[in-house]
């Protein structure tokens, strides 16, 4: 799983939370759990192309009823949307929470017909203000109507700092919201904020549900992860969780809109690792597995009635350091030189990986923006070329000799740390040890420790407790802004910045970068931020991949126009309300 970029949010087209929810955590940024660059649109890299795509049926007609199941290697954490960090709670929000606004295949904001709002918004000429108006028919899964009052809780919960979202950053721009009716509301904000369209494609909460629980308290309600607590708006209901081994959804008989789903339920089994959910699938127990190891997939494609969808898309992985020293045994942070960052880069073979571990299916990343995006800064960004000669040079510049065992000393503390990653990760194992034996070659000693994902990014990540992470981020954002994640204003837990990184410059330009709205000045505002991110390396940014979809097209359709968009943060699921099973 990766962290969803909570920007709004798992993550986009141009380059989201929301958000790294967790381990690819979550604007949204989400960790491949809610993050912040935008994507350019992918080609193809294996699998069919999308004319091509495994269960378009053009002339298939839709079939109501039946069940899809599908595979996982990570339990969900929370399904509470002010609140969701991580993919696999993310997709369970993908399909039981209507958003105020949506994605179209392009990354643009839609008002689609399972959208809560009307229309798209207005927007005032300076900017500053947003009105939106909202379908009158829409309604919670408890039959109670959904109302401009719900719209206003929701975002003035995420913004209030006492709660504690990792999606404030999205909406603490705001100044005031002012319900003019049922279904009419007006959002002005404190400044121009240019991502803010995006800041509207979320999911929104009931307020006649949660309104009356104390704000401090909202994390540990029962809401969002007991099923016969969680009101809802979706297609689907929740209606099951076993953790550790499956959890449940069910048609809800008060969806209000115009398009209803054809599949009955949708199940998440969840097993041991990746490859355990491969087997699933060629015995044909799931039907579909969203991420499978890159070394599986000629193996699945040549299982009758079985197709893999996989493009470059919305993620990238990360090494990300803590520079808080009461994260380290020691009390001691060995990562505050910017010179032991920059040696780092140089002793990882980042291209090894992408060519042995990825098999040539992703490219390298040395800033927050993905190569080809509007924002990406290209050239400007330092490229770390593997040089394990130039590693071991700028560790003794910055201050760090060999000990008697050979690892690196400075100052009596021991270069020696615990690189945390989620457990049952194919991709995260193979590259933890390349990473281990790399950094062992420069005097670092490194031990990769794979956790449950879940109790990880809940003790570890969300509040920061670690000493370094591999992880990765889904932008769930089409926005480039990654304020959340590098600025010091987002500590946590207010904020994914959980590395405790703090650059006075980077928060700045990510404050100027959102006040431009003119989109060429905004992309070199970017550029510069990620030249200088790629000086000061709060991450080593590894690699831009796929997610690696297999579906066996014998048993799930689809039309042409709803096929999964490998571009988008939750693009395995693109318009699963229009699917149908066999």
């Amino acid at each position: 799983m990766v962290r969803k970029k909570k920007w709004v949010s798992s993550f986009t087209v141009f380059a989201l939370a929301a958000v790294l929810i967790a381990g690819c955590s979550s604007s949204n940024k989400s960790s491949e759990s809610s993050s912040p660059s935008a994507s350019a649109t992918p080609s193809a890299t294996t699998s069919a192309s999308p004319s091509d795509s495994p269960s378009a049926s053009p002339s298939g007609q839709p079939k109501d009823g039946g069940t899809l199941t599908i595979s996982t290697f990570t339990d969900m954490v929370s399904v509470n949307p002010i609140f969701i960090n991580d993919t696999a709670s993310g997709d369970l929000d993908a399909l039981i929470f209507a958003k105020l606004y949506d994605l179209d295949r392009n990354a643009n904001l839609a008002a689609e017909p399972w959208s809560i709002a009307a229309e798209l918004p207005q927007v005032a000429a300076d900017n500053m203000t947003y009105s939106i108006k909202l379908k009158q028919n829409a309604k919670w899964s408890d039959g109670q109507p959904i109302t401009a009052n719900d719209v206003k809780f929701t975002f003035d919960t995420i913004r209030n700092p006492d709660v504690g979202s990792p999606a404030i950053s999205t909406l603490d721009k705001i100044d005031s919201i002012t319900v003019k009716d049922d279904y009419t509301l007006d959002i002005k904000l404190k400044q121009v904020y240019a991502p803010f369209p995006y800041s509207l494609f979320i999911s929104i909460v009931p307020a006649h549900v949660l309104k009356d629980i104390p704000p401090k308290e909202l994390k540990n309600s029962k809401f969002g992860v007991d099923p016969a607590q969680t009101v809802s708006s979706g297609p689907w209901k929740w209606s099951e969780w076993t953790q550790g081994q499956h959890f449940t959804i069910e048609k809800n008989p008060n969806y209000w809109g115009e398009k209803k789903p054809h599949i009955d339920k949708i199940i998440y089994k969840i097993y041991a690792d990746q490859n355990t959910e491969v087997q699933a699938l060629m015995k044909g127990d799931v039907q579909m597995t969203e991420a499978i190891p890159l070394t599986q997939i000629e193996a699945v494609k040549k299982q009758d009635g079985l197709n893999v969808i996989l493009a470059p898309g919305p993620q990238y992985e990360y090494v990300q350091f803590n520079f808080k020293d009461e994260n380290f045994p020691d009390k001691y942070s060995p990562f505050k030189g910017q010179k032991t960052r920059q040696a780092i880069a140089y002793a990882l073979n980042r291209q090894g990986m992408v060519d042995n571990v990825l098999k040539g299916s992703g490219g390298l990343m040395n800033s927050p923006f993905l190569p080809g995006s509007w924002a990406d800064p290209g050239d400007k960004a330092v490229n770390y070329n593997y040089d394990s000669e130039k590693a071991k040079q700028l560790l003794a510049e910055d201050g760090w000799k060999p000990g008697k065992d050979g690892i690196l000393v400075k100052d009596g503390h021991r270069f020696s740390f615990e690189l945390q990653y989620n457990s049952g990760n194919s991709r995260r194992e193979q590259v933890s040890q390349i990473i281990q034996q790399n950094l062992k070659d420069v005097g670092i000693e490194a031990t990769p420790k794979g956790m449950d994902f879940a109790t990880w990014i809940d003790q570890n990540i969300t509040p920061g407790k670690f000493p370094a992470i591999l992880l990765g981020w889904s932008l769930t954002n089409p926005d480039p802004d990654a304020e959340s994640i590098f600025s010091s204003k987002y500590f946590p837990p207010a904020g994914q910045n959980s590395g405790w990184y703090v650059n006075k410059e980077l928060d700045d330009l990510w404050v100027k970068g959102q006040q431009t709205v003119d989109k060429t000045e905004r992309a070199k505002i970017y550029q510069e931020i990620g030249e200088k991110i790629s000086i000061d390396l709060p991450y080593v940014f590894l690699y831009q991949y796929g997610l690696p979809q297999a579906v066996n097209s014998s048993k799930v359709k689809w039309a042409e126009d709803d096929r999964p968009e490998s571009s988008l943060a939750y693009g395995y699921l693109f318009h699963a309300i229009n699917w149908w099973v066999e």
